[in-house]
């Protein structure tokens, strides 16, 4: 197990070895119309005119040219993000690229792409960075991952799995040489990986995922342990309304896995303060197809092993993406 020096007032691997975290189920205790619940979900966001338009060229880097992009989710949202092509050659793959907590400002390092010949888009879901904002929705995550959370109907989270739904529909409109290129890949780091988990096990147009440290991993579990990141949050309101659980058991990444069988990439941390190692297993763990998993020493956490971990995690992606995609 690593051993890091932190200030933080709890252990962020939580007493936990690797065989522990290995033998992390998903909640024992899944509501019996959760498949009922997301694929109605599904079934309306794919109904959504998207609507997608392409901004000005934004930038040229690594092969690719990157513009910016709107396109309309459901309740009529117009969201924003980027939208990768390749600067010469044919598109003869496609990618839908989620973000974390804080949503993003620019491409940043999901540029370089997984596989050359490559198109993506990078949507902002709603709340989230200057491109997803929304009158009324939270962009602070503590208030984001609260807000609507009193019923299934109206949590937010299940908008923003919406959210990356109506992406592919709009990067399938905007680049139709994908339906001839086969399925899409998916990646997703922290909130992107928990949303991933939650939105494709629903969702063919896909064929294979990288979740890295996913997030909303058995939620009974992680409400019992301390965080740094949202999940705190969550945890305060359970404090004064228990009867969240109800709503939370439909928004389970690792409930959801059980139903994912798409090939599937996870890197899971031994050590994280923001999403706790317990919760990323149990969704890699619930895992109901084709599965890796690769050990991370710590996520959400600068330490010296980190730029190594993040070059073997870029091979990794490209070699499981070219595998399963690359055919």
């Amino acid at each position: 197990m690593p051993s890091f020096v932190h200030e933080f007032p709890f252990d962020p691997s939580y007493g936990r070895t690797l065989d522990d975290l290995l033998a992390i189920p998903a909640p024992p205790a899944a509501p019996d119309d959760f498949a009922d619940f997301w694929r109605a979900r599904h079934e309306a966001a794919r109904g959504v005119a998207t609507a997608p338009e392409i901004g000005p060229l934004e930038s040229e880097r690594d092969g690719v040219r990157i513009h910016g992009v709107t396109f309309t989710s459901v309740g009529g949202v117009r969201l924003g993000g980027w939208l990768v092509l390749p600067a010469d050659g044919p598109v003869r793959h496609g990618f839908v690229i989620g973000h974390g907590y804080g949503g993003r400002q620019e491409p940043g390092p999901d540029v370089p792409l997984p596989l050359p010949g490559s198109a993506a888009i990078l949507p902002c879901v709603r709340g989230m960075g200057a491109r997803g904002l929304v009158a009324g929705v939270p962009e602070v995550s503590g208030a984001h991952v609260l807000h609507g959370i009193e019923s299934r109907e109206t949590y937010l989270i299940g908008d923003c799995v919406a959210d990356l739904w109506c992406a592919a529909s709009a990067l399938r409109e905007l680049v139709p040489e994908l339906a001839g290129t086969g399925p899409l890949g998916y990646l997703g780091e922290s909130f992107g990986g928990g949303l991933g988990a939650l939105a494709l096990p629903w969702d063919d147009r896909f064929g294979a995922a990288q979740l890295t440290v996913p997030t909303f991993g058995n939620h009974p579990l992680r409400l019992t342990l301390p965080c740094a990141g949202s999940g705190e949050s969550v945890r305060g309101y359970h404090r004064e309304h228990p009867e969240v659980t109800e709503v939370l058991s439909y928004f389970d990444a690792a409930t959801a896995a059980g139903f994912l069988r798409q090939p599937t990439l996870v890197a899971a941390a031994l050590f994280d303060p923001s999403v706790p190692p317990p919760g990323q297993f149990a969704v890699y763990n619930a895992l109901a197809g084709e599965r890796e998993l690769l050990v991370l020493s710590a996520g959400h956490f600068e330490h010296p092993g980190l730029a190594d971990e993040a070059a073997a995690l870029s091979a990794g992606r490209t070699r499981f993406f070219g595998e399963w995609l690359g055919r």
